[in-house]
């Protein structure tokens, strides 16, 4: 094998471990329990995204309706015509950016607002229309992606998952979730095996 490749394989991990261990400084800590707090709430939340920050979203989505948070992924093309009609006065959509000026994001952004549901926005820009026209903020930290170019959804991923991963952990806390719940919609795989034992 070539010895650069592993080389590579190194760099790339060494990157995106660089980051998570700096990624919890930049989190407003004000703003995260904030972004808890409605989700506990909330009787419906969403989330939407465009490319690798919509596939997160949809993880996003998946670890919400895992503690029994209902939640759906909500496509930013299918938002605008007519799926936003999920979304009720008092619940919550989450938008992910890195940049904060997806211009398929800003749209949504305005109908949630009318509709009254909470905004929480995503995003390594504070400057950002995202940013400034969302209700709660979550900053996300990138320092850089693997690939040479710094240019592939890699570590921004990984990044956005991070946050989105200790959303969950602390809506289980905020909530005392029990692990019980979780065995009657989990009855599959190892995970379901192990916790639905006799």
């Amino acid at each position: 094998m070539d010895p650069n490749l592993l080389t590579i394989a190194k760099n790339s991990f060494a990157i995106e471990s660089e980051c998570l261990a700096q990624a919890f400084s930049f989190l407003d800590g004000k703003e995260f329990e904030k972004a808890v707090s409605v989700l506990c709430r909330a009787e419906r939340i969403a989330a939407s995204g465009c490319g690798h920050s919509g596939i997160a979203c949809r993880h996003f989505a998946h670890l919400m309706c895992c503690i029994e948070r209902p939640a759906r992924f909500i496509s930013p093309a299918e938002a605008v015509h007519g799926a936003t009609g999920f979304l009720q006065e008092g619940d919550v959509i989450l938008l992910a950016s890195r940049g904060g000026k997806t211009e398929e994001l800003l749209p949504i952004l305005d109908i949630c607002k009318t509709k009254g549901a909470t905004v929480i926005a995503v995003t390594e820009n504070l400057d950002s229309p995202l940013a400034q026209n969302a209700d709660i903020v979550l900053r996300m930290h990138v320092n850089r992606e693997v690939d040479k170019y710094d240019c592939q959804g890699t570590t921004s991923f990984i990044s956005l998952s991070a946050i989105f991963d200790a959303l969950q952990a602390a809506v289980i806390s905020a909530t005392d979730y029990q692990n019980e719940k979780f065995a009657v919609v989990h009855p599959g795989g190892a995970v379901g095996k192990r916790l639905n034992q006799k």
